[in-house]
């Protein structure tokens, strides 16, 4: 009752609300700022007067805000959620918390006590949608929900219109209803949600470490890179000094023959010129005598010598030894790929070769045990524990345990083949023994062009077909990871099996058909 009472102390009497910037004029009463400025605008200048004593002023007064009954009104005023609703009472300008469905009007809280209380006159939360709220047909309040129809009716449908003799729920009963199954889709969304945004996060959290390991490996790459450009220019200079060292010596050898050679061409000339002029004198006892003198008798001889002599000294096609030149080059480049794979941490395997022990009677392999041929005629070779007896297979005479390997294999263009790798363990007679139809190997095949990667008879197929001849294998044993690559140009990444290896590991080769082989390259 106190807090009533107190709410008509800040109710202003001109707009029956709660004071908005309250003034206090000097006879005594108190108005909203706004509401005595709008009276005094309607009054005639010098006819200024108080609205509810009725007190005159000579001039307009000036208006002094009452700081401490402005902050008592503020205590009364409607909370900011009721603004929300963007609705205001249908008798003043303050914003409405409840509407009366059967009046169609909205009040604010002071409104709202003046208001009937019958049962007929429905008050809700604030709203401005009347039609929504009443039957169209029977221009009722909606009471009641018909469960069968799912539809809200007012009480006539229910008692004598088409919803007459269905289940029916009071509006608030079947709201609750609803409300419950809501909360449970709403649990359910809410979940899914949460989950959701864990695999949001868990992808932004992958992204970023891919995003760190690939500017980690750019890194380190683009360093392995700039090594071999570094190395590969040493070695150029390496090469061009050789080359440069060799031609200086062939020229100096070139030129020291030439000075020798030039030598001798003047010592002929002079001879020649001292023949001519004995050649050309009258006197027989001179002749005689001069050529005595200077021996001219075994001209002819020497001169041959001499000839043969130079003809000896001078290099034939050139003197550069490209034998040597390409040895530094080779030994060069061995060097630095011997560093890239120490870097890259590759283990190049170049000892692969066919176990015969485990080749099927229906291949051949080859001398060097780097190929493996179908063959229809049966090669009758012993039967031993290892040998594959129903299927055209053969396994490498290594295993791998550890570390990183890699080979590049050469696939028939005619025939079926597989390969890939098994443990050590894998059977060697029956359906279960080949590549792909147990759980100890993995392949890649090719069956009438078309490629796939099976592994416990589960074959996942491979778009487009191979377009080249050469397929590369790169085992990494610890992470467990077996990728396949067609060394085409550009490198096509054809499939990566991940799986936890727990036995050693063989190369596994297995072809058929006319003309069908696979070849370790390196």
């Amino acid at each position: 009752m106190a807090s009533a009472d107190l709410r008509e102390e800040v109710t202003c009497p001109v707009c029956v609300s709660i004071y908005t910037d309250p003034v206090t004029l000097s006879c005594g009463h108190t108005y909203c700022l706004s509401c005595i400025n709008q009276t005094w605008d309607n009054q005639e200048e010098g006819e200024y007067s108080c609205p509810e004593c009725q007190q005159r002023f000579r001039r307009r007064p000036e208006l002094k805000r009452n700081l401490r009954l402005r902050n008592i009104a503020e205590t009364f005023q409607p909370t900011e959620s009721v603004n929300e609703t963007g609705i205001f009472c249908t008798y003043c300008v303050h914003p409405a918390t409840k509407s009366c469905l059967m009046c169609e009007e909205s009040f604010c809280d002071f409104h709202v006590r003046s208001h009937s209380k019958s049962e007929e006159h429905v008050l809700t939360e604030p709203t401005t949608s009347w039609g929504n709220r009443k039957c169209t047909k029977h221009k009722e309040l909606l009471k009641y929900y018909c469960t069968k129809d799912a539809a809200c009716i007012c009480a006539t449908c229910s008692l004598a219109g088409e919803h007459r003799g269905h289940q029916v729920e009071l509006l608030n009963e079947a709201s609750e209803k609803k409300k419950e199954k809501l909360r449970n889709v709403l649990q359910k969304l809410t979940t899914k949600r949460e989950k959701t945004e864990k695999r949001v996060q868990s992808l932004q959290e992958h992204r970023r470490g891919v995003q760190e390991k690939a500017a980690g490996v750019t890194e380190r790459f683009t360093a392995l890179i700039r090594d071999i450009r570094r190395q590969l220019e040493d070695l150029e200079k390496r090469v061009l000094s050789e080359i440069t060292r060799q031609q200086e010596q062939v020229l100096l050898t070139i030129s020291d023959l030439i000075q020798q050679l030039k030598k001798e061409k003047d010592e002929l000339t002079r001879r020649i010129c001292h023949i001519e002029e004995l050649c050309n004198m009258t006197d027989p006892l001179t002749v005689l005598q001069e050529s005595h003198r200077d021996d001219f008798c075994g001209a002819e001889q020497g001169d041959n010598e001499v000839t043969q002599r130079g003809d000896k000294q001078v290099p034939a096609g050139g003197d550069l030894d490209e034998g040597l030149i390409s040895v530094t080059l080779y030994i060069g480049l061995a060097d630095i790929v011997t560093d890239v794979k120490r870097v890259i941490y590759m283990q190049v395997p170049s000892d692969i070769l066919l176990d015969i022990n485990t080749a099927h009677n229906n291949v051949i392999v080859s001398g060097d045990l780097k190929t493996v041929f179908w063959s229809l005629i049966n090669q009758q070779r012993p039967e031993t524990p290892e040998r594959f007896t129903d299927y055209s297979q053969v396994l490498s005479t290594r295993s791998f345990s550890s570390g990183r390997h890699y080979w590049e294999v050469q696939i028939s263009k005619s025939g079926d083949w597989c390969l890939g790798v098994c443990y050590t363990s894998m059977g060697r007679r029956g359906d279960q023994s080949v590549i792909g139809n147990n759980n100890k190997c993995w392949g890649l095949c090719s069956f009438n062009k078309s490629i796939c990667m099976t592994n416990n008879r589960i074959y996942t197929s491979l778009h487009p077909p191979l377009s080249c001849d050469t397929v590369a294998i790169l085992l990494d044993y610890e992470t467990g990871r077996l990728t396949f690559y067609e060394l085409c140009d550009p490198i096509r990444h054809l499939h990566t099996v991940t799986v936890t290896f727990t036995e050693p590991l063989h190369a596994a080769f297995w072809v058929r058909g006319d003309d069908a082989f696979v070849r370790i390259l390196r």
